[in-house]
């Protein structure tokens, strides 16, 4: 796959609207050095700094299923840019996203063993969040680019991650038009995902690439944030 095409992939797998009534400030990151569960969370497309509408969402739902435990949230720190012609800029504000999230998931993993850490992502974010727990980099990456690519988390990582959840991940469909490989769980963190997929969203249900409708804004709305919730949850 040629450079300009897995440029266009990026652009094109993780196109967003922001819609002012989800967009939502988040907490900073708990204080507490090693809380009993870390959300590390990559917000969508535009999404101002922080998790985003459906990641607060999301956090504020899981939050109430889990007793007395302490929940620490960190927001992936990248851009999160709309700027979708801006070429390998573009392209490398989405792998900055991948290695911001790996690291830290990796540190609070070194640092916090005991911290069960819940990884999610919406959108753009989902497409960081996936691209996070890969086995291996994918052989699509134009040579040139493999450098920038982070490596892979190392294997014991995973056992101090409870699970994974993704709202609105793009579909093979939409990424295959671009050209690009679909995203790979890793098979460490398979049996922990689920990806969530509204009905209409025709950016992750398979129906033909399109630009996003207003059923990929509402995952704060239509009862999937709490789903999510349940999934990780279950696994604390």
């Amino acid at each position: 796959m040629s450079s300009l095409r897995s440029i266009r992939f990026l652009a094109t797998a993780v196109v967003t609207a922001c819609a002012g009534m989800i967009c939502a400030p988040v907490p900073a990151a708990s204080a507490e050095p090693c809380p009993n569960v870390e959300v590390v969370f990559a917000r969508g497309t535009g999404e101002p700094p922080g998790v985003g509408g459906i990641g607060q969402a999301f956090v504020d739902a899981l939050g109430s299923r889990v007793g007395g435990k302490s929940v620490g949230v960190y927001p992936v720190n990248y851009e999160a840019s709309s700027d979708f012609n801006g070429g390998v800029a573009f392209a490398r504000t989405v792998v900055d996203g991948i290695r911001d999230a790996g690291t830290h998931i990796e540190s609070t993993a070194s640092n916090c063993p005991n911290t069960r850490v819940v990884l999610g992502g919406y959108s753009q974010g989902a497409v960081v969040a996936g691209f996070v727990t890969s086995a291996s980099v994918p052989k699509e990456v134009p040579q040139e680019f493999v450098s920038y690519v982070p490596q892979p988390l190392p294997p014991t990582v995973a056992n101090h991650v409870a699970a994974v959840v993704l709202f609105g991940t793009p579909s093979n469909e939409f990424l295959r038009d671009a050209g690009a490989p679909p995203i790979t769980i890793g098979p460490l963190y398979a049996g922990k995902t689920i990806q969530l997929c509204a009905p209409d969203d025709t950016v992750c249900n398979g129906a033909p690439p399109g630009p996003p409708g207003i059923a990929h804004t509402l995952y704060a709305a239509n009862g999937m944030t709490g789903q999510g919730a349940d999934f990780a949850a279950q696994r604390l």
